[in-house]
């Protein structure tokens, strides 16, 4: 190759002219405000209609954490009975209310009956473990129970009005 052939015949471009090749436009299409306002509020449906079948228990609109079979059963052995979990925040509501009276007496019962109902949520989430993993073990013999009792656990700690999806049964009298 000679030196006349490898010129490339046209002088080199600036930069400003470089760089305004290689950017491309940001610029987004042009859509107008109606279109925008149509966008946004179809968006806000899809999003109330997916809550609303999620509250519902809607297999197909739940997380993966509470899809099959398996958890609809914890879920409703949880919704099935009354739990001094789901009590511990508005006891703890009325502990803080009590602790602002200018009495020690009053304070120490309000803190010694927080400790109490704390220790006696615990106690009764471990024995309420085990008896939910025995009943999951029987009606679902090939089921991995490993998870399944943290989960009714602290589904019982949500006062009931709160979770999510919400119950779908009613409380069950003790047999």
């Amino acid at each position: 190759m000679t030196e006349e052939a490898a010129k490339k015949g046209r002088p080199t471009p600036s930069r400003k002219v470089a760089e305004s090749k290689r950017k491309v436009s940001t610029l987004a299409p042009v859509i107008g405000k109606e279109a925008k306002k149509r966008e946004k509020e179809l968006a806000r449906e899809r999003r109330i209609a997916a809550r609303e079948a999620y509250m519902r228990g809607d297999e197909n609109a739940l997380p993966l954490r509470d899809r099959g079979p398996v958890r609809r059963f914890v879920r409703d052995e949880v919704d099935a009975r009354r739990s001094i979990g789901e009590f511990f925040m508005p006891i703890i509501f009325v502990v803080l209310l009590f602790s602002v009276v200018p009495n020690f007496a009053v304070n120490a019962i309000a803190i010694v009956l927080m400790y109490a109902v704390l220790l006696y949520a615990a106690i009764d989430g471990f024995f309420f473990s085990r008896k939910l993993k025995k009943k999951i073990t029987e009606k679902f013999p090939d089921a991995n129970t490993k998870g399944l009792g943290i989960y009714g656990v602290v589904r019982s700690t949500q006062m009931r009005r709160l979770r999510a999806p919400k119950p779908s049964v009613a409380y069950q009298k003790k047999k």
